[in-house]
């Protein structure tokens, strides 16, 4: 009886070295090749792009955490920027996301109803100097709360200090409406973390 249990071992054993080198050799499935994606794509940077960032949204900046109230997709031919309206410190503020060359340029921007400025020529704010940088029209449309009408058509005229990292911006939402002026400054995207709004119930 002994020896046929060890006979049985010895068999199983076999049948199972058998079965390994069987499986071995047989050829691995080709992966399937990487996709290529577009660099000026949202998908390039997933932390900052729509699917991520917007209303509901948590921003963590500056050691407050921000809510993301409402959102405005800008589109000035093939390029696209957004901006979304903050709640949660001292004062609302503007966080804009745009995709240059594949990586996210940030800025904080607050509202300054406290400068009558006028497009053109340098100006000088709190002691920095801003030059114009950039001009257009844009179409923009919003989600959430922004305090803007659904959609529309816009302009702006953006500024900067020599170091692009100051910022000054007008922005005014019909031909007969008064320039809206903000002042910000660039951050870098360590400086933010998005805690993505939960998706939408069906």
């Amino acid at each position: 009886m002994g020896t046929l249990l060890v006979v049985a071992a010895v068999a199983l054993y076999i049948a199972s070295i058998m079965v390994l080198r069987k499986g071995l050799r047989q050829p691995k499935s080709p992966t399937q090749p990487r996709k290529r994606e577009n660099p000026r794509s949202p998908s390039s940077m997933p932390q900052f792009g729509p699917s991520h960032l917007g209303p509901g949204a948590i921003v963590s900046y500056g050691g407050v955490d921000y809510v993301v109230r409402g959102s405005v997709t800008f589109r000035e031919g093939s390029f696209v920027w957004w901006e979304h309206l903050l709640e949660g410190g001292d004062q609302p503020i503007w966080f804009s996301v745009e995709d240059d060359d594949g990586g996210p340029e940030l800025a904080i921007w607050i509202k300054r109803t406290d400068l009558e400025l006028e497009p053109g020529g340098m100006h000088g704010v709190n002691g920095v100097v801003y030059r114009e940088a950039d001009r257009g029209t844009a179409e923009y449309s919003t989600e959430g709360t922004t305090g803007l009408p659904p959609g529309g058509e816009m302009d702006y005229v953006d500024y900067s200090d020599d170091d692009e990292t100051a910022l000054l911006s007008f922005e005014r939402w019909a031909p007969t409406m008064p320039w809206e002026i903000s002042t910000g400054r660039s951050v870098q995207p360590g400086e933010v973390t998005v805690y993505p709004a939960p998706p939408a119930s069906a």
